[in-house]
């Protein structure tokens, strides 16, 4: 979903890096909202320019609003087609979603830029996974219980409220009382989610992004990818907002230290489907190349040098292992071509 030019770039070096294993024979489709605010002809021109041929992008034209998302829409049969020739979805990151989706006024430090998108992505994933808003809906899940999802940071946030559950709109504000970046920057790692220092330095070279541990739960899925029960793997926050009330079939598999931010969850019901707060994805932790975190640092270093083996590099290159097996359950669909939009 959302195939940006940064998007399609990430998950090409994911894949010809063999960091996502993705199954032989399976193609990649793009798929985006023609009203969405990005300008998806420039990912058309950057696989025609590349010569990419096993990506193709899919336009979605007909209106979503607000009221008819989590219900049968004008796009149900196209969602329904997608779902039957493919044998995953990846949502990736993004702003902030519109807060009336999931019925709540909109606070001052929310941020909406990208309506069209928001509602085709959540429309997309009530179709796939159902929710609470129509507990007689039945989920095309039902259909291929091994279908692959993973949500990363706003996807995670959109599987939820697609769920049912709902958001709190400024981590900061809400729930720590902190309104301040001087206050917040005074904080421990675990409570800033992003790097704040952009806030009071225009620096190009700052790192948008924060890392922290996690603390991932007893039982869950991911606990397979550590080494032991007692790690606690840094990852990359770049995100303001947060999981409130949890959607329908949801556990909470990772928090954030102190167990407010949810960091990771995996549904009950269908095992292949994960969502993670958190940025695995960003090519920058898999090289050797300092990461400026602090204006004028002079010791910055690379994620795998700053956190290597068990404190958050072995986890990284686990989690997308765990990702392609996850695929790979699936592997024995034949896709038929689905139609590409111009």
């Amino acid at each position: 979903m959302h195939p940006t030019v940064g998007n399609l770039e990430t998950f090409l070096y994911l894949t010809e890096n063999n960091i996502l294993k993705i199954p032989e024979g399976l193609n990649t489709i793009g798929v985006y909202h023609e009203s969405a605010a990005y300008d998806y002809q420039k990912s058309a021109a950057f696989l025609a320019e590349n010569q990419i041929t096993n990506i193709s992008l899919y336009g979605f034209e007909e209106d979503l609003s607000q009221e008819n998302l989590f219900t049968e829409n004008s796009l149900s049969s196209q969602f329904n087609e997608l779902f039957n020739n493919s044998s995953g979805a990846l949502f990736f990151g993004g702003p902030d979603i519109p807060p009336a989706v999931y019925n709540e006024p909109t606070l001052l430090l929310t941020i909406i830029t990208d309506p069209n998108r928001h509602y085709l992505e959540h429309s997309f994933l009530f179709h796939l996974l159902g929710g609470y808003q129509d507990e007689q809906y039945i989920p095309l899940l039902e259909n291929n219980p091994d279908y692959a999802i993973l949500g990363i940071c706003l996807g995670m946030q959109t599987m939820n409220i697609a769920t049912g559950g709902s958001m709190y709109q400024d981590i900061p504000s809400e729930i720590y009382g902190i309104n301040t970046v001087e206050s917040l920057l005074a904080q421990p790692t675990h409570r800033q989610h992003r790097n704040y220092n952009t806030n009071l330095r225009p620096d190009a070279d700052l790192f948008r992004g924060s890392f922290h541990p996690i603390r991932i739960m007893p039982g869950s899925q991911l606990q397979s990818l550590l080494g032991g029960p007692e790690e606690t793997p840094n990852v990359l926050s770049s995100h303001h907002q947060a999981l409130k009330e949890i959607g329908k079939g949801w556990r909470v598999a990772a928090t954030c230290m102190d167990g407010i931010i949810v960091e990771a969850i995996e549904h009950e019901k269908y095992k292949n489907v994960v969502g993670i707060q958190f940025h695995p994805e960003v090519p920058l932790l898999y090289k050797d190349e300092p990461l400026l975190l602090v204006p004028d640092e002079k010791d910055n270093q690379s994620f795998g040098k700053t956190f290597p083996k068990a404190s958050g590099e072995n986890f990284h290159f686990e989690f997308w292992e765990f990702m392609g097996r996850k695929l790979s359950l699936n592997q024995d669909i034949t896709p038929e071509p689905v139609t590409s939009s111009p």
